[in-house]
């Protein structure tokens, strides 16, 4: 019965240490945040990152759970895994880990794209959601795993990682206790852990993942390769092409999308890049729809236009380098003051209900 009561006790130790139940101590008052993933789409899906030249960088941050599921939604990442890193000894359990006489740290490695997101971005985002005046806590989770730490294998980072530590010191009164250290080892996490919040997307998580919504929304045009002149004609229909390739316009208030308020994203009709948001769509009594910005401010280019004797800027689309329409400065104040008048024979309607299975989920929060 001793030992019998001995493995029950440990167990309940090692279960209270863990990711896991922070949301047993804070259902009586501990104030957990929970994860938001299936709100928070993921900007990197469809992305093929096979000929990127990618990097890593090994960021300890508390529960690695909450870690992986934040890092891996910044744009220009290709892959976060759960793992230990710097402690003593090989291939440590996470009951290795989780009593603490190891040293090891719950860690992401994070495999990322510098031509996309740089490291100094990666590290802004990375104090966003850590204390790094607390010792040894992230969130309800204490030990030593859940310190926090930069580890590093390029000796050539340290300036950046030492330029964003320094940065951040300038904001707190206590002293940064966040580790700066070269990489020594790294472990992968049990395969449970693993994408543990896309398993379980309503799961503990310390971090307030809604963080995210504020970041700059980043499309890639690569996602978005232009068909060819003759493919073109042979996709679309007559007045696309005029309208879209050779740039006329149609008639005011008989084409498709003028009086459409429906929740969705219009998109290049000849690549599928996403342009505007039915956020950001109004009534400007002109016949043709109109909006009071692109969805993201690179997804369009602008040229002047000197045709009909008079002076215009004419909006045209990045990836697809088509003739979309023209921007105005009569539009609303409160907005901005801009008037984006496009062809409806430009743009394709891409509801709000099938933003997902068509690739466009991670649009979602710009709609709502």
């Amino acid at each position: 019965m001793r030992i019998a009561g001995f493995i029950g006790s440990l167990l309940l130790v090692l279960l209270l240490a863990a990711c896991s139940t922070a949301n047993i101590g804070s259902s009586l008052g501990g104030g957990e945040v929970h994860a938001t993933t299936a709100t928070l789409p993921n900007p990197n899906k469809g992305i093929d990152y096979s000929g990127s030249q990618l990097m890593t960088i090994y960021l300890a941050g508390g529960c690695f759970w909450g870690v992986e599921a934040y890092m891996s939604r910044i744009y220009g990442v290709s892959d976060v895994v759960s793992g230990y890193a710097n402690g003593t000894g090989e291939n440590p359990s996470y009951e290795d880990v989780v009593r603490g006489n190891r040293g090891f740290a719950e860690t992401v490695k994070v495999s990322y794209d510098p031509a996309r997101v740089t490291l100094k971005q990666l590290l802004a985002d990375y104090f966003k959601v850590i204390d790094p005046t607390s010792v040894n806590k992230q969130g309800n989770d204490r030990g030593i795993q859940y310190r926090t730490g930069i580890y590093y294998e390029d000796n050539g980072e340290l300036p950046v990682i030492q330029a964003a530590v320094e940065q951040e010191r300038q904001k707190y009164e206590k002293p940064i206790v966040t580790e700066v250290k070269p990489l020594d080892n790294y472990y992968l996490a049990e395969e449970y852990h693993q994408d543990y919040l896309e398993k379980h997307p309503d799961g503990y998580c310390h971090i307030d993942l809604n963080v995210l919504k504020d970041q700059e929304l980043k499309i890639d045009p690569s996602l978005y390769p232009r068909p060819s002149d003759e493919e073109l004609k042979k996709k679309l229909t007559p007045i696309q092409y005029r309208v879209a390739v050779l740039a006329d316009t149609e008639h005011a208030f008989s084409n498709e999308y003028w009086d459409s308020f429906d929740p969705g994203v219009y998109v290049d009709v000849t690549t599928g890049e996403p342009l505007f948001s039915s956020r950001d769509k109004y009534d400007a009594g002109c016949g043709w729809p109109s909006f009071t910005k692109p969805i993201a401010a690179d997804v369009v280019t602008y040229d002047e236009d000197k045709s009909f004797g008079m002076v215009r800027t004419e909006v045209r689309s990045r990836a697809g380098d088509i003739h979309l329409g023209h921007v105005f400065n009569d539009g609303p104040a409160d907005k901005g003051g801009k008037r984006y008048c496009i062809n409806s024979a430009s743009i394709k309607f891409v509801a709000k209900a099938d933003m997902e299975k068509q690739g466009y989920g991670f649009l979602l929060t710009v709609i709502e």
